[in-house]
């Protein structure tokens, strides 16, 4: 059974949003406005391109990362690797020719039947809305979490449908000079 891993930028309450600094978000770049950069502690996002064994993601995160992160060095082990975007309206045609093979999927059905497989883990990146799906579904095993700091408004990580407690345990944690805290959690099940 494969592990599906959750990798977000989030706020302390749960705003993941624009951080590269998409347009259109009042808080674009959230993640490194007035941030001092530490390496450490972006240790773990070179660690997850080396540990996962596929990416998955939304339509809407796929938009946006599909015509960038080809040709981004930081990204480079994310090329060849496989991809899965779960969306109902994206077609092949829509899909670019230069980031390795693609895979749709239409349903958490075909995500719960991808996890059945053979395989290393799959990295969620972006895609809010495809995570909180997953999250609501009992899907994901585990959370990389970046906290910096409260931003109110913006798309959410979590849901806020009303259901059963999902316990989690805390696995690795850091706290870093800049301020930036790394929370590993693996959901208990």
């Amino acid at each position: 059974m494969r592990t599906l891993i959750s990798t977000a930028f989030v706020s302390l309450d749960g705003v993941v949003e624009a951080p590269g600094g998409e347009p259109g978000y009042r808080n674009s770049g959230w993640t490194f406005k007035d941030m001092e950069f530490v390496p450490e502690a972006f240790e773990i996002k070179g660690r997850e391109q080396q540990e996962a064994a596929a990416m998955m993601m939304g339509r809407v995160s796929y938009e946006a990362f599909s015509p960038v992160w080809p040709d981004m060095a930081d990204f480079a082990d994310y090329k060849t690797m496989p991809k899965y975007v779960v969306s109902t309206t994206l077609t092949e045609d829509d899909l670019v020719s230069d980031w390795g093979r693609t895979t749709i999927l239409r349903s958490l059905d075909d995500v719960a039947a991808l996890k059945e497989t053979e395989g290393g883990p799959i990295i969620i990146h972006g895609s809010a809305t495809l995570n909180r799906n997953l999250s609501d579904a009992g899907l994901i095993d585990r959370y990389h979490l970046l906290f910096p700091l409260l931003l109110g408004a913006g798309k959410r990580l979590f849901s806020d449908t009303d259901k059963d407690t999902q316990k989690l345990k805390l696995v690795e944690h850091e706290a870093y000079s800049n301020g930036l805290q790394k929370n590993v959690f693996d959901v208990i099940r």
